[in-house]
């Protein structure tokens, strides 16, 4: 078992510029780098120093589930042009989360606007030799408007574009902090898992006392929580990410474990970040090399 390993750019990180993220990445042993956007530049940046792009975010997701239709038209054209111009560069995933501009808009409204619109788009990401793979993040609270986070509208998503064109971003964060069983995720829908987030949730008993389920009223304890539950870096939380890679190997996964930096514990300055990115990086070699 061999994963490559990568990582998205947290902000510190990514002030310093494309080439000086790459030199940092190689210098610690990163295989993979998660890109905003995909250009020449980049590209040129991490072929230099044997890094491969990762996945690259797929922009105005949100106005895909619009109910104007002037604005899914244009988003559904503005996607298409992102999908051509990565491929053209050689890329392969893109990322994407769908959370509606309206967070007020129910998952019911955004799923049947979907159903309308997203064909198109991966219908364009076939024919480009694109894979799509969507981000579970619920979306913010109180609403959580997201779809696509929960197996109940996966599911749906899947049985109505059966393309593996259209797959998962497996982050099992999310999956921990909704109370999904994240490895039963995996088995279920193994076969759509185009990228996967190496990212935890530690699941705070106390403050599950005090919320319940439900966001705080006056404020979380910590950063990255809503209250009851909180993101970390691989091997802080509640995954077992040795059971995650025999899942992942068992289901034929070959793309990256790129590591997606969002704790409190190591943010807030550059030198926080590389210290939870080289943590994170050999907690997950632990399973991953």
């Amino acid at each position: 078992m061999n994963f490559q390993i990568g990582m998205r750019i947290p902000p510190y990180i990514g002030k310093q510029g494309i080439e000086q993220v790459a030199h940092w990445a190689a210098d610690i042993g990163l295989d993979v780098i998660d890109v905003p956007v995909y250009n020449e530049k980049t590209k040129t940046a991490l072929h230099s120093l044997g890094l491969e792009v990762g996945s690259v975010d797929l922009k105005n997701t949100s106005s895909l589930l619009s109910e104007d239709e002037t604005s899914r038209a244009d988003a559904i054209e503005s996607m298409k042009q992102q999908i051509t111009e990565v491929s053209e560069l050689g890329g392969k995933v893109m990322f994407m989360v769908l959370v509606p501009q309206d967070a007020n808009q129910s998952r019911e409204k955004s799923f049947s606007i979907w159903k309308e619109t997203f064909p198109e788009v991966v219908s364009h990401a076939e024919e480009k030799g694109i894979y799509m793979a969507l981000e579970g993040w619920p979306g913010p609270a109180p609403q959580y408007p997201a779809i696509g986070c929960t197996p109940e509208t996966i599911r749906a998503m899947f049985n109505h574009i059966p393309s593996k064109h259209f797959g998962l971003n497996y982050d099992p964060s999310h999956l921990v902090r909704l109370g999904i069983d994240y490895l039963r995720v995996l088995a279920e829908f193994g076969d759509r898992v185009n990228y996967c987030h190496g990212k935890d949730t530690e699941i705070l008993r106390d403050e599950l006392y005090e919320f319940g389920t439900l966001p705080t009223t006056f404020g979380a304890n910590y950063g990255f929580s809503d209250g009851s539950w909180r993101y970390t870096i691989p091997g802080h939380g509640d995954v077992e990410w040795g059971k995650v890679a025999v899942r992942l190997e068992k289901i034929g996964y070959k793309g990256p474990i790129s590591i997606e930096l969002e704790d409190q514990r190591f943010w807030g300055s550059l030198e926080a970040e590389q210290q939870g990115i080289i943590k994170a990086k050999n907690h997950l070699e632990l399973y991953f090399k």
